[in-house]
């Protein structure tokens, strides 16, 4: 196991790490306004690993995973709380999931959609944000339905209020709410992915690699 020193060495130069968070996913991290703080998962375990290492924390706040990753070479996070990504593991570290989330459609209430599969059908169009990892997955799963890019998850639904496509994929999460803000839509009750959340390190940070897998294990009780 690597010492504290190794690992502050890797991701904590000056003495507090910068942990990067997903503002996008309200399921994963959000502001509590009453607190006045960032709350869940995300938040509280980047706490209890500053508290672990006794060092400090700045929760760098991100709107979207693309956002982190374009930040990714400019030194402005030393750990990320982003998907996991089998096509980025040539430049980052993916700790075990410490939480998965899942993705589904949010479609008009007078679609004859009500299922996941009901979806995959020649001529349907859906929109997914580019960076998603979900993206990446409902591409690889379709076989008939075509997927059109967005810059984020709000321009996908965007296009879907504006009748410019069929569904729009996104996290459960997001859509219950954007379902709640605007009427005239509804989430299909299943979901086509399960993405996990992981803590991301550079891969040059192999001792911080180590102490997250170690860490996360630890989190959900292993001995």
């Amino acid at each position: 196991m690597p010492t504290r020193k190794q690992i502050l060495a890797e991701i904590a130069p000056t003495g507090a790490i910068r942990a990067a968070v997903n503002m996008s996913n309200s399921a994963l991290v959000r502001r509590d306004d009453d607190a006045g703080a960032l709350v869940g998962p995300s938040a509280e375990i980047a706490r209890k690993i500053a508290e672990q290492l006794d060092c400090g924390l700045f929760l760098i706040q991100y709107g979207s995973a693309a956002d982190i990753l374009a930040d990714a070479d400019g030194d402005e996070w030393d750990i990320a709380f982003i998907a996991s990504d089998p096509s980025r593991a040539d430049r980052f570290s993916f700790s075990p999931p410490y939480i998965s989330v899942k993705a589904t459609y949010l479609v008009p209430d007078s679609s004859s959609f009500r299922r996941v599969q009901d979806v995959d059908v020649e001529g349907v169009r859906i929109t997914s944000a580019r960076s998603a990892a979900y993206t990446k997955q409902l591409e690889r799963m379709l076989e008939r339905a075509t997927v059109f890019h967005t810059d984020s998850p709000a321009a996908a639904v965007d296009l879907l209020v504006g009748s410019q496509c069929d569904a729009a994929a996104g996290l459960t999460e997001y859509l219950i709410q954007t379902s709640v803000r605007i009427s005239g839509f509804r989430l299909l009750e299943e979901t086509f992915s399960e993405i996990p959340q992981t803590i991301a390190v550079h891969k040059r940070a192999i001792h911080a690699s180590a102490f997250f897998a170690d860490f996360i294990r630890h989190l959900h009780g292993a001995p």
